[in-house]
């Protein structure tokens, strides 16, 4: 027995040893877990800044996601409406925002927009978010007023080489999506058209409904009740490809203008810093929602694509549109400030 000790104390010093490496090893699995944001997001009420105000497609978007992330991720999504200043005001307040996954911005093109628009941004959108997800999309719709004597995209391109300057075209703002999409337009038909900005969709859809401007890029919800009843004419949707919801409309590129593209999306951004385990957390629960059937069917309703992205491809959309905007912008010599 006297012996006996020497082999006990190695054994037992082995056992600490191998105690140890366990530990350290867990710890250092631990600490990795911790830099990543992951191993205990979300800890806590995940707040979606929509920077518009309540009811608008951004807001009902905004919440029919939200309700569904907050399931998956077992923490309430609070929709938080921070209107003003073009969404500016939202987007601010993400870009200031800790950068825990736990404060989101609803994007939209408009934002990407924006940054050659305004000279004046308290934030840089490209630097100072990360990308998490594309939700949807959805095209407008090119209608005209049934004065107009065109009966498809090269009739109204013809009309408007025929007579420069006499056609006019509404937008809900200077800036907006739709004035940008008639610039792009405009810009790609070489023609001659006026611009006529209005203090929101509504005037300018009743306007045209009037017959005071000759054709809008108007949403789907909006349009294609008034196409039914005969109020207006379609001609095209300015998607790559047909609207689901109403596939006899051609769109503009199939029309006469190969490669245009415009419309309006809506994303998921986050502050930039923010760790790429809760990003793609986000992101993959976010595609889970969008690729339920009654979430698709319940935006296919309003018009709206749902789509669902990894964050690397709504970094991709983000970098073009932001080029491709630029240049109408600058070609169009458009200013907002």
């Amino acid at each position: 027995c006297r012996h006996a000790g020497k082999p006990m104390k190695k054994v037992w010093q082995i056992a600490v040893a191998a105690l140890a490496s366990i530990a350290i090893g867990a710890a250092c699995v631990m600490d990795a877990a911790a830099q990543s944001g992951s191993s205990t997001f979300p800890s806590k009420p995940i707040r979606l800044v929509v920077p518009f105000a309540p009811g608008g497609p951004a807001d009902a978007l905004g919440r029919l996601v939200g309700a569904e992330l907050a399931t998956a991720l077992a923490q309430p999504v609070i929709v938080d409406n921070r209107a003003g200043a073009g969404g500016a005001i939202g987007a601010d307040l993400v870009a200031k925002a800790a950068p825990d996954g736990h404060t989101l911005l609803m994007s939209n093109v408009g934002d990407t927009i924006a940054v050659s628009l305004h000279r004046n941004l308290p934030y840089d959108y490209a630097r100072q978010f990360t990308p998490v997800s594309l939700l949807a999309s959805t095209p407008f719709v090119l209608v005209v007023h049934p004065s107009i004597a065109a009966q498809n995209v090269s009739e109204l391109i013809q009309l408007a080489k025929a007579k420069p300057g006499t056609l006019s075209f509404g937008s809900a703002g200077v800036g907006v999506g739709s004035h940008l999409a008639g610039e792009l337009f405009k810009q790609m038909a070489g023609i001659n058209i006026v611009h006529v900005p209005y203090k929101g969709q509504a005037p300018a859809t009743a306007d045209l409904l009037g017959g005071q401007i000759s054709f809008m890029f108007n949403s789907p919800v909006t349009s294609l009740p008034q196409v039914q009843s005969g109020k207006l004419r379609a001609l095209a949707v300015t998607s790559r490809t047909r609207l689901a919801g109403a596939p006899a409309i051609p769109t503009v590129a199939e029309s006469g203008l190969p490669g245009f593209d415009a419309g309006t999306w809506f994303a998921i951004v986050a502050p930039a810093g923010t760790p790429a385990a809760v990003v793609n957390i986000l992101s993959a629960e976010i595609a889970k929602t969008l690729a339920v059937r009654e979430t698709r069917e319940k935006l296919a309703a309003q018009g709206v694509e749902a789509i669902g992205s990894t964050p690397a491809e709504l970094g991709r959309l983000i970098q073009a549109d932001i080029a491709k905007w630029a240049d109408v912008i600058k070609r169009g010599g458009i200013t907002a400030d």
